[in-house]
C-alpha cells in the first residue's frame, strides 16, 4: 500500500494533466456540434472496427465446430452415394440376368453401412509402421477392424480400441493390406506400402493383361467386410518395379494427405460379424 502511494504521489502530475484531458474533451463535446460529430463517427468507425475483429476472432474460434458439421455431412453424402451405387448395380445385375422380370426392390434400402465421425488426437507418418489414434472409441460404438476415411480417401483400418479411444493401422504401414480396384477395368488387386514415400503405396498382383493409364482412379473393391466398394483410394501414377512376370505393380498416388489429417470417419458395417462367421466356415470345412 505504502507503494502505491508513493507511486501516485510520485506521478501525480501526469494524473492531473490525464484529468484536465478529460475535462477538456468533455466541455468540447458538449459545447460543440461539430466537435461532437467528428467524435461519435471517429468512435462509430472505432466501434465497427472493433466489432469486425470480434467477428473474425469468434468465426475462426467456431471453425472446429463447423468442420464437424460438414464432415458430418460429407459423411452422409458419401453413404448416401455409395447405397445408390450399390442398388444399380443389384438392378443392373437383375435386368441383365431376367430380361422384363422386375425385382423386388425392398431390400435395395438394406444398406448396412454407416459411420462415426472422429478427430485424430495422434499421428505418425516418417516412421516404417505408422499409427493413428483418434478421439473415439468402444463407448461411441468403435471395434476392432472397422474401416477408416478422411474426406478425400480411405485412411487404414482399426486395430486397437480403448472406451475413449481407437488406434488405426494407416495405409502407410506394412501391416496394412487392402483389396482395391482399377475403376476403368474393375480388375483388382491388393494395395500395400513400401516404407519409402507417404504419397504413394504400391498396387500389386494386377494381371499382366490389364490396360490401365495415368490418372486411372483406384477404389476399394468391396471383396472383404469392411469398407464398401467404390470408396476413393487414388489414382495409377506409373508402372511400378515388377516382382512376378504374370503380375503387374503400379505405383498409385494416394488421395488421403496423411500430413495433414485431421477429421475422420469410421465405417461401421451392421452385417461385418455375419461375414467373418461364414468364411470362417467356409474355412474350417475346407
Amino acid at each position: 500500500m505504502r507503494k502505491l502511494l508513493d507511486f501516485i504521489v510520485g506521478k501525480r502530475h501526469w494524473f492531473l494533466f490525464l484529468l484536465l484531458e478529460v475535462i477538456a474533451f468533455a466541455l468540447v463535446y458538449r459545447n460543440n456540434a461539430y466537435q461532437r460529430n467528428v467524435m461519435l463517427s471517429s468512435a462509430n468507425v472505432v466501434t465497427g472496427h472493433l466489432s469486425s475483429l470480434s467477428g473474425s476472432v469468434m468465426a475462426y474460434l467456431n471453425l472446429r465446430e463447423l468442420n464437424h458439421e460438414l464432415t458430418e455431412r460429407n459423411g452422409a453424402l458419401e453413404m448416401e452415394v455409395l447405397r445408390l451405387q450399390d442398388q444399380l448395380e443389384v438392378l443392373a445385375a437383375d435386368t441383365a440376368a431376367f430380361h422384363g422380370y422386375i425385382p423386388d426392390t425392398a431390400h435395395l434400402s438394406a444398406f448396412p453401412y454407416s459411420f462415426i465421425s472422429a478427430e485424430v488426437v495422434s499421428n505418425s507418418v516418417s516412421r516404417l509402421s505408422n499409427y493413428i489414434t483418434l478421439n473415439r472409441g468402444a463407448l461411441d460404438g468403435v471395434a476392432q477392424d472397422m474401416g477408416v476415411v478422411s474426406d478425400r480417401g480411405v485412411v487404414g483400418i482399426v486395430s486397437t480400441v480403448s472406451d475413449h479411444y481407437a488406434v488405426v493401422i494407416p495405409l502407410l504401414n506394412p501391416k496394412s493390406r487392402l483389396s482395391c480396384k482399377l475403376l476403368r477395368s474393375r480388375f483388382f488387386g491388393t494395395l500395400a506400402w513400401d516404407g519409402r514415400d507417404v504419397r504413394f503405396a504400391s498396387l500389386e498382383e494386377l494381371p499382366r493383361h490389364v490396360e490401365f493409364a495415368e490418372g486411372d482412379t483406384v477404389v476399394t473393391s468391396g471383396y472383404s467386410a469392411v469398407f464398401p466398394a467404390g470408396l476413393m483410394v487414388g489414382t495409377v501414377e506409373r508402372l511400378g518395379k515388377q516382382d512376378d512376370n504374370n503380375f503387374y505393380a503400379l505405383d498409385i498416388r494416394l488421395a488421403t494427405d496423411f500430413a495433414t489429417l485431421s477429421n475422420v470417419r469410421v465405417i461401421r458395417n451392421y452385417t461385418q460379424a455375419e461375414h467373418r462367421l461364414i468364411q470362417q466356415e467356409a474355412s474350417e470345412n475346407d
